[in-house]
Formats: C-alpha cells, structure tokens, sequence
C-alpha cells in the first residue's frame, strides 16, 4: 500500500476497502462465472434443448456452487489460462470446463458460453459490478442525508444572516439553509435509484443469429429475459448491438455526478460558515492544524471531500460522454474505460467519509450568530420597505435606500425611521418589534415540511 501510484489503493484503502468485491478484476471474474454458470443453468431447463440435459438438484448445487467458491486463488487460475488464450471471457470458459471436466457433467460442458459473444457475459458483469457499488455507496449517502436532516431540525430556529454576493441579506436559520440540500440531495438520490440497470443476453450483433441456427424453436427473448431478470436481478434490454449501448451507465454516472456536485456545494458552504466562526469545530487530542500555527483547527474534512467529489466527477464525466458512443456494431474503446467504473466510486467514497467525519466535528456558535445578526440592522430595510408600500407611501424603497446604503445602521437609527412613518398602528408596531433575529420569514416552519 505504502508504494501505490493510486492514493485509492494507498493512502485511502481503509476507505475504499468495501469496493474490492465490487470493482476488483477478481470481483470482474467473480461475476463472469456466475453469469456462465447462471446461463448453463437455464439451458439445461430448457425443453427445446434436449442435449443440455435437465441436471439433478446435486448436480445444480455443484454448478452452483462453482460460483460460491470463487475466490483471489480460482481467479489466479483464470488468469493463468488468459496468458495462453490472451482472451479473459474465453479464459473463464476455459476455467469453468476444468471445474466439471471430472464430474457428472462432462457431458454438456460446450455448452458452456453456448451461443454467447464475449460482451454478453461482460455486460452483465459489470451491469453487477454497479449493482454491488450502489449498495456499498448509497448507504453513505443516505448517512450524509441523514445527518443533514438531523442537524436542520435540531437548528431549524437557529437565525442565521444570510448573504447573497456576500453582502448581508434577508436572515434565514441555519435549519432552513441545511434543509436546502438535504431536499436537493434526496431529489437526486430518487433520480440514482430511479436508473435501471440493463443487461442484455442475445449474441454476437445482438439478433439472436447463432441461437437460432441450433434451436430455431426456442424461445431465446424469454430465455434470456429469464436470466437477465428472474436469476440477475437487471432489466433485459432487447435492442443492442454487440454490446449493450451502456446509455443506462450514463444515466447513472450523471446522477452519481450531480449528487456530488450537491456535496460539493455543501462542502463549500460548511466551510465558509466556519470561516465565519457560524460553526466551530471539535478539537481531536493529538491532532495539528498547521505545522507552524499552533491555534488553527482546519477544516480539512471539508475541503478533502470537495477535491475527492471533484475527481470523482471528472471520471463520471468521461464515463458518461464515453460509453455510449460506440463505432458501428462495437469497437473495443468502452472495455478498458468501464475498468475504471470502480475508480470514480473509490473517490466518491473517500468524499462521503470526509464528509461525515467533518459533519461530527461541527458545533453552533450561537453567541457569534448572535452578534451578527445584531450588527446589521440594514436588512430590516426589506420589511420596512414593504409595509411602506402597502401603506401606500411614496418611493419607499428609494427612502430606504437613502437611509441604509452606505452607512451603519443601529437598532436605534431603524426604529427612529419607523417611528416617523406614517403607517397603521398593527404594522407599525410589527415593525418596532422586529430585530434581525426574528426577521426569518417561515424558516422553521419550511424545515418541519422537510
């Protein structure tokens, strides 16, 4: 680990570790067994093939358990006949031939990968390989949206002064800004698992040709449909070249994108509140902010998970412009970019860590949103304004601005304006009891709607 060139397998393998069983080259050859083994299975049930005959239940348990047993020791087998065949589908053919070559089903051993290209094995493969990431991913995520939540409840009445251009604006709570993104990252968390993860099964341009010519009487779209769906657990998609046109991928890999962009916004927020001293940060025994500056506690949780969302972003990216142009019926150019599916997730995990370690870090500084609020009574210029013109007095807003642009305006400067104002007594005294601490709108009644 200490000599990795990918910090992935260096110096955040800790972080990343769960995604071996999903993006390894083992896992890759793990689950091209399976999908042979899943395929020889359903011939061998099917009627319309008499000579791949129906197997016992210990004969199926053996198949079976050929997928079971798969582990980095058979893989190193595989690999060993691929220096030969320089072929990796052919070598796990190969592979599984050896397995039952001295056991009761020798005898239907061709029809292992019968009828199949390479890419309708590696399709599904990797349609797998997705499967599996998602699972180890979206819970992440889902903690990310969680501790989010949590934190816009908890503050939901926690008045806050907003900027908008980095000026002072209207105050809103911390609760209501932190649902902002817990909404826009559950929209796309919907928009994640919404994407249907396609596989196809039906040969070498995708009609079916070599099926056909053995069993013209098959019904080989039931049959494939069967595998896909009922044993893998993807979508059959029927309309494919040689290879399935990976346009799902892209879908995915662009809400995986835009959920990461989110985070990056909420990164980049966090961090600004804390340079701001809104937030603090709990300090860890031992650990040093600047190797010069004693005081300093950095957000470094933060920033991390920014630049790790960014490079995942930038894999996502190529990924999804990528994969779904291919050359006529296929070229080659989509099978060393989808070895690096498992990268763009690598780095999206490191960020999802780092997001949640700086998140538990995080405490209110209540005494300094406090303060403030308290030094910019400017922004009761917006209310002041709009109870002037429901009162029907002339140029309120210029008369606001006049007062307010330019200069410091104190508690006792707004409530002199108000005071001379000629407005009804309810609005009026609306006005004198509002402070920039309790001009936030419903913000907390927004956050209970979350």
């Amino acid at each position: 680990m200490i000599t990795a060139i990918s910090p992935i397998d260096g110096r955040y393998a800790d972080k990343v570790a769960p995604l071996e069983a999903c993006f390894s080259e083992y896992a890759l050859m793990r689950n091209r067994v399976k999908v042979e083994v899943f395929w020889l299975l359903a011939l061998c049930e099917e009627p319309g093939i008499p000579e791949c005959r129906v197997l016992t239940e210990e004969e199926q348990a053996l198949l079976r358990q050929i997928v079971v047993d798969f582990t980095p020791e058979q893989a190193q087998r595989v690999k060993d006949l691929e220096r030969v065949t320089n072929h990796d589908v052919k070598a796990v053919e190969y592979y599984l031939k050896e397995q039952i070559a001295e056991t009761s089903l020798a005898d239907i051993s061709e029809f292992i990968h019968f009828s199949c290209t390479s890419e309708d094995i590696n399709n599904l493969s990797h349609a797998l390989m997705l499967k599996d990431g998602l699972a180890v991913t979206v819970p992440l995520q889902q903690e990310i949206i969680g501790r989010l939540s949590q934190f816009a409840h908890t503050w939901r009445s926690v008045s806050m002064l907003a900027r908008t251009h980095g000026q002072t604006a209207s105050p809103t709570t911390i609760g209501k800004e932190l649902a902002v993104f817990v909404a826009r990252l559950r929209r796309q968390s919907e928009a994640i698992a919404r994407v249907e993860i396609l596989g196809k099964l039906n040969g070498a341009v995708g009609n079916f040709n070599a099926h056909l010519s053995a069993y013209p009487d098959v019904d080989w779209v039931e049959l494939s449909r069967h595998v896909i769906e009922d044993s893998l657990g993807l979508k059959q998609n029927l309309f494919t070249t040689q290879i399935e046109p990976h346009d799902y991928m892209a879908e995915l890999f662009d809400a995986l994108s835009r959920w990461n962009t989110i985070l990056t916004d909420v990164n980049r927020d966090i961090w600004t509140y804390i340079s701001m001293a809104y937030f603090g940060q709990k300090t860890v025994e031992g650990e040093i902010g600047s190797s010069t500056m004693p005081h300093k506690v950095n957000p470094i949780d933060f920033e991390n998970s920014e630049g790790n969302c960014g490079l995942a972003n930038a894999l996502f990216s190529h990924l999804s412009a990528k994969l779904p142009i291919s050359r006529l019926q296929r070229d080659l150019t989509d099978s060393t970019v989808l070895r690096n599916m498992g990268v763009g997730f690598g780095y999206s995990l490191i960020a999802y860590h780092s997001t949640l370690k700086g998140l538990s870090k995080l405490k209110l500084n209540d005494a300094h949103l406090a303060a403030d609020l308290d030094g910019a009574w400017e922004v009761l210029a917006e209310p002041v304004q709009t109870v002037m013109r429901k009162a029907g007095v002339a140029n309120p807003y210029e008369k606001l601005k006049a007062l307010t642009r330019g200069r410091q305006i104190t508690a006792e400067i707004m409530r002199e304006f108000i005071e001379s104002l000629e407005l009804p007594e309810d609005d009026k005294e609306r006005l004198l009891q509002m402070t920039p601490a309790s001009y936030i709108g419903m913000a907390p009644e927004l956050v209970d709607l979350l």
